[in-house]
């Protein structure tokens, strides 16, 4: 892996539970994308071809229907943010290089322990491998025993000790900051039921925010500066928005934000970039695409000279901070 990389790749992009795409949400974009096609976009196959590409992301694809994972590439090195259902590809992708040899080794920071953000584990198959190397990151202090649990008889047949990879445990509240290789990781607890912990990497000049569940009950700048302080000129922030604006009110206390708050942070802070993340299960495809526009028009009036970028996190997307 080359080492002048800052590679941010999403692997997993929902929240709560998995939610695959269902047949009937499948047959909705056909028949959305055909309504908009000419007999010109269907006389040969590079026609065909054409007009599907030109079609939006939520109706040529999907957002996304696994549960959290952010996989960065820099310096050198691997680290893995979360451990939802989406490091399960990561894994079988992994297989066809070094992890399929013994030979890898990657660094996983886990945010918190819901079952959303850990249950790819026992499927992540390099940790299988004898020879591969793992460093666990967390500032919950008995990570390894919430793990362990997972993997208990009652949960699932294969317990944790038979990962056959070696796994080391880093306790982050140990430390005020730590250094991979020439990377910078700072963390900041955020307000979720059970604790949840946002992260920092910063990297030849240019900065990446992870800051999944979260929810800011308290808007003032008095309350929100020590977040911004931490998001402060981020390059990319991936921030949780669950929910609607509306909805995320009415779920008080549940640990999760909306695109409008994120917004509203992004501006103070002077983030670069804003990745939309953790969608809700129940959100189809069309209703993100709909929350996503309305919130550019959001920023269009309250902030009309902005040059920040908004997005929705989408399995697959790559982006590299360096470029």
């Amino acid at each position: 892996m080359e080492e002048n990389t800052f590679r941010v790749t999403f692997k997993g992009v929902r929240g709560s539970i998995p939610s695959p795409s269902s047949p009937a949400s499948i047959q909705e974009k056909i028949i959305h994308a055909l309504k908009q096609a000419t007999p010109e976009d269907l006389k040969d196959d590079a026609s065909v071809s054409s007009f599907v590409e030109s079609l939006p992301a939520h109706v040529k694809g999907c957002y996304g229907g696994n549960s959290s994972c952010v996989l960065i590439e820099a310096g050198g090195h691997k680290l893995i943010f979360d451990a939802g259902t989406g490091i399960r590809d990561l894994g079988k992708r992994w297989m066809d290089c070094e992890f399929g040899r013994g030979e890898g080794e990657a660094h996983l920071f886990f945010s918190h322990t819901h079952w959303d953000h850990i249950m790819g584990i026992p499927f992540f198959i390099p940790l299988y491998v004898p020879g591969n190397q793992f460093t666990f990151y967390s500032a919950h202090e008995n990570l390894k025993e919430r793990l362990v649990g997972q993997q208990q008889f009652q949960y699932f047949p294969v317990p944790f000790s038979s990962l056959s990879a070696s796994i080391n445990f880093v306790d982050l509240g140990e430390y005020k900051e730590y250094s991979i290789g020439d990377i910078k990781v700072s963390w900041k607890e955020m307000y979720h039921p059970g604790k949840s912990f946002a992260y920092r990497l910063d990297f030849q000049g240019k900065s990446f925010v992870f800051a999944t569940d979260a929810e800011y009950k308290q808007l003032g700048m008095d309350n929100l500066s020590p977040t911004i302080e931490f998001f402060k000129d981020a390059d990319l922030l991936v921030f949780d928005s669950q929910y609607t604006f509306i909805e995320g009110m009415e779920k008080e206390d549940w640990g999760h934000s909306s695109t409008f708050i994120g917004v509203d942070i992004a501006l103070e802070a002077n983030v670069k970039r804003i990745a939309f993340y953790h969608h809700e299960p129940t959100y189809s495809d069309f209703k993100l695409a709909d929350i996503l526009q309305r919130t550019e028009k959001y920023l269009k009036v309250i902030s009309p000279d902005s040059s920040l970028h908004m997005f929705h996190a989408q399995e697959g997307l790559t982006l590299d901070l360096l470029e």
